[in-house]
């Protein structure tokens, strides 16, 4: 058995495919590990959801912000934006099935045989695995309750900024999902920083990705996340792999083969993406 892991597919399902056949993908004894954001931007975001779906037990995924945003356009929150390409899923047959299917994957995978952690974009260095678990936990109740469109309609908004056990309710959440699905820069103090993409290289003066800040989280655990695309799969420390390296806008979509420590790519196919 083989765990395989993939940085954000976004829509890009024939690269999917085509990276999976690569590595021989068995799913009747490999696991397929996905770092969210599913959909949105690439062209077929209807296919990887069928597909995700028809995994059943052979998929470990968690949720990224486009995943979310999906639910808060369905729920008639949020407009459905041409750029991303999502009429096709929100208009399909099956799409209350697909939608119910969704809000039931997880924000975070820990794996304490692998000693792996997966989240979208990151754990918050003021966090140790208990803590995490809590905060992902606290979310995933708040996706499948009756008050998920309350939770999606305050959920993708820049404040809180700064960590305490002792938040609540709506800040609270908030933080967590910002953490758990937005996140790229910390200040020193811990503090989010919800402007900046760029890459490390051209940031200045007191912001640090959260990756590079002193981590609470038990070292024996590996992180993999995604989101951060311009990373390209580079500059973090051991232990910590950055799996999104921007398939949808052209480049690759990468694979870790977890138990060899091995990356596979597959390019981007320019006719399956509208960039």
């Amino acid at each position: 058995m083989s765990n395989y892991l993939i940085g954000d597919v976004h829509g890009c399902f024939d690269e999917l495919k085509a990276l999976l056949a690569k590595v021989n993908f068995d799913k009747e004894k490999d696991t397929l590990w996905l770092t969210g954001d599913l959909v949105s931007r690439g062209l077929q975001s209807l296919e990887v959801l069928r597909y995700a779906r028809s995994l059943g037990k052979a998929l470990r995924m968690v949720l990224g912000n486009h995943d979310l945003h999906l639910l808060a356009i369905y729920a008639r929150l949020r407009k459905n934006n041409p750029q991303d390409h999502l009429t096709a899923l929100l208009s399909a047959p099956d799409v209350d099935e697909l939608i119910d299917w969704l809000r039931q994957q997880p924000i975070l995978q820990i794996d304490n045989d692998l000693k792996l952690i997966m989240t979208h974009a990151g754990i918050h260095p003021q966090w140790n695995k208990k803590t995490a678990q809590k905060c992902a936990k606290e979310i995933e109740n708040m996706l499948l309750s009756d008050h998920i469109p309350l939770f999606l309609d305050k959920s993708h908004t820049e404040t809180p900024h700064l960590w305490s056990p002792e938040l609540k309710g709506d800040v609270r959440l908030q933080f967590m999902t910002n953490v758990l699905t937005r996140m790229r820069y910390c200040f020193s103090d811990g503090s989010l920083d919800m402007t900046h993409k760029e890459v490390p290289e051209k940031m200045q003066g007191d912001l640090y990705p959260w990756f590079l800040l002193p981590r609470l989280l038990e070292p024996e655990y590996a992180i993999a996340f995604g989101h951060w695309s311009s990373l390209k799969g580079k500059g973090t420390p051991n232990n910590i792999y950055a799996l999104d390296t921007g398939c949808c806008w052209g480049n690759e979509l990468t694979l870790l083969h977890w138990e060899e420590k091995r990356y596979v790519i597959q390019p981007s196919y320019k006719c399956a993406n509208a960039f």
